[in-house]
């Protein structure tokens, strides 16, 4: 499957990235790249894309990758809401119900413990 991606390249603390067309099963192993379609750079703002050739590859089924579908739509290449890239994080509404239900079972757990030592003891007694 040929997917459209980000390559890095540049200097440390200084991230430059090529945007590439790829084999997606052979790129990790090989790192060949079918085609440059473009250039991004984060830091400096700048973006270089080739239109009409991303156009033609997205046409002929290549995917996007979620980050080049975001520089595309703002760059308004295709049409779309951004994705989101970000893991979700947990709200601190659920963590404080996981804090709830962790706090209830430790209780129990001890009460339960109590009630198997008693008829123990007292079988030990007998």
């Amino acid at each position: 499957m040929l997917k459209i991606r980000l390559q890095r390249v540049g200097k440390k603390h200084d991230p430059a990235f090529r945007v590439i067309l790829t084999d997606s099963a052979r790129a990790a192993r090989s790192g060949s790249v079918n085609e440059v379609l473009g250039f991004y750079s984060a830091k400096r703002e700048q973006t270089k894309l080739s239109t009409d050739k991303i156009k033609e590859w997205i046409a002929k089924g290549a995917q996007v990758s979620d980050t080049v579908h975001n520089i595309l739509v703002r760059e308004k290449v295709i049409k779309g809401p951004k994705k989101n890239v970000l893991p979700p994080k947990k709200k601190s509404a659920e963590k404080e119900k996981d804090k709830e239900v962790v706090a209830q079972a430790k209780p129990e757990e001890k009460k339960e413990e109590t009630k198997k030592e008693e008829p123990v003891k007292e079988e030990v007694v007998k």
